[in-house]
């Protein structure tokens, strides 16, 4: 039997291992959690400011417009910088802009902490939406890179999650804050987060973009999409303050829909648009585009008229009408990783419809509220409502960015962040005009029912403004019985807008869910397309 020998001079193949980094790097769920905490700090900034407006109004002795401001020019800021900051991150870097967003949103709220005026606070809340903006569309852009597809309904589950639990535990935080530090608190809190956010950031993201050669930036159609958006969104926020049938309002509306269409025609003729209005063709993400709007009609909107309820009908403390919607909160911590497993096996198409029904059931069910309704009628449409935005949320980020091409995935997202500020302020403003048109009709009789006499029923209905947000008009020198009657009567006009906006709501939730079913693709419809376009790719 023949020996065989060994060369133990042949050089050995080399194997490449992993650095305990590069394995940071590749792991999907670290990544999940670092833009976790980006996205965080954003949401809780939004609805904690809510809470904090008033303090803030007497702090620097702002006006009502003022503090309008607070709110609106963040707004406008991150509405018209969502597009952009996905496109500069799908171009030069997603992780970069993501840290650049983050870092920037902690300096801006420090500032605002210190500035000491109301022009200050405002002006820095601008470049703090500008930060946002350039933040939240990278946070999906990242996970649509690293996620393998059959994986990323659930890290959009998690994602919108984290989105709806720190919206809906804003009044919460913003209350204790406020009550028991002062306003700037709020803003100081974001210093934390953030730099949690960059330092765990740094060390596990990896750099993601596209390769796309050299070409010149889209400059143009920045400026042309920024300044329609602007344009668009303020006269959404202004419609309830100066008339919806007001030629500053219908002025504005008309010029950011003019501006957006001349955008949308420019970017047919670049090779390298900002935003691809290829995009568009594919109709499950432009439905899912306007079913998103719709969803964060209801959240904000929602929300919105829920707490002016709570704190100013029902007397609840900022903190007591937080925990009183912390079922909302629960209800959404587990329906977004439901509505994403949902979403991954029958897809959008039937987890949409079930998330808007079950916001269409929450407003109805609102309609059993009354000026002295106790809180065992609150809780179930708090956790419907909890349980539709939830689900809807994950469903709609795969209908936008599941059918965009990976290397379109931070503008797909910025999309889908720009639908989400325009829903937003489109529920807040348009509801609020539901509720005082509804106001304005009933007040008077509603006083008179109460037992205020007539005159002075007449009287108060140029009150109409402060009873639409839930306050009673009534004075020191009024007799104690009177005053009784105020309160109830205001409160019970103030019940009869808040039905009349959860009813547009919930009829709006309906026909959304139809539209859903019509405009989305259902999965033999997807399985049909993928077949036609591998046979076409093989022609080629």
């Amino acid at each position: 039997m023949t020996s065989a020998s060994v060369d133990s001079s042949a050089p050995a193949i080399a194997v490449p291992v992993q650095s305990k980094s590069a394995r940071r790097r590749a792991n999907p769920w670290l990544a999940l959690i670092a833009v976790s905490f980006g996205l965080l700090m954003v949401q809780l900034d939004g609805s904690v400011v809510a809470i904090a407006n008033p303090a803030i109004g007497k702090g620097l002795g702002a006006s009502t417009s003022e503090l309008q401001w607070v709110t609106n020019s963040y707004l406008l800021a991150l509405a018209a910088s969502m597009i952009l900051g996905g496109k500069l991150g799908d171009r030069f870097g997603r992780r970069f802009y993501y840290l650049v967003g983050v870092g920037g949103f902690v300096v801006t709220s420090a500032a605002i902490s210190m500035v000491g005026s109301i022009e200050g606070v405002i002006a820095f809340r601008a470049l703090q939406g500008l930060c946002g903006g350039i933040l939240m569309p990278n946070t999906l852009g990242i996970l649509r890179a690293v996620f393998p597809q059959k994986k990323f309904a659930l890290a959009v589950g998690i994602w919108g999650m984290v989105s709806a639990v720190s919206t809906s535990l804003g009044p919460i935080v913003g209350g204790l804050l406020v009550e028991h530090v002062n306003w700037e608190s709020v803003f100081y809190l974001n210093a934390p987060i953030g730099v949690v956010a960059l330092l765990f950031s740094m060390a596990v993201l990896p750099e993601s973009k596209n390769a796309t050669g050299h070409h010149r930036f889209d400059i143009l159609g920045v400026i042309v999409l920024a300044a329609g958006l602007v344009a668009l969104v303020f006269g959404i926020v202004k419609g309830e303050t100066w008339g919806w049938t007001s030629a500053g309002t219908l002025g504005s509306i008309a010029l950011g829909l003019m501006l957006l269409v001349v955008f949308g025609w420019y970017e047919t003729r670049l090779e390298h648009p900002l935003l691809p209005m290829r995009l568009f063709r594919n109709r499950s993400l432009t439905t899912g585009a306007v079913m998103t709007l719709l969803n964060f009609f209801v959240m904000l909107g929602g929300i919105f008229f829920i707490m002016l309820y709570l704190q100013n009908v029902r007397g609840y403390t900022p903190v007591e009408a937080g925990i009183s919607t912390l079922p909302m909160s629960i209800a959404s911590l587990f329906a977004s990783p439901i509505g994403s497993q949902l979403t991954a096996r029958f897809g959008p198409r039937v987890t949409i419809p079930l998330g808007l029904v079950l916001s269409a059931a929450a407003m109805f069910g609102m309609l059993t509220w009354t000026v002295d309704s106790s809180y065992a009628t609150m809780w179930p449409p708090f956790i419907a409502m909890g349980l539709g935005v939830g689900i809807v949320l994950p469903a709609t980020a795969a209908a936008i960015i599941g059918n965009a091409p990976v290397k379109d995935g931070g503008v797909a997202s910025g999309l889908q962040s720009t639908m989400l500020q325009m829903g937003g302020a489109l529920g807040t403003s348009v509801l609020v005009t539901v509720i005082a048109s509804k106001v304005g009709s009933s007040l008077s009789g509603e006083l008179t029912s109460a037992g205020v006499p007539a005159s002075w029923a007449h009287g108060l209905e140029k009150a109409e403004d402060a009873v639409s947000m839930g306050i009673a008009p009534v004075s020191s020198g009024m007799p104690t019985q009177i005053k009784a009657a105020v309160i109830e009567g205001s409160g019970q006009a103030f019940v009869n807008g808040l039905h009349s906006a959860v009813t547009v709501t919930g009829i709006l939730c309906l026909i959304g869910a139809a539209a859903a079913i019509v405009g989305i693709k259902s999965r033999a419809e997807e399985a049909k397309d993928d077949k036609e376009d591998v046979v076409i790719v093989a022609a080629h």
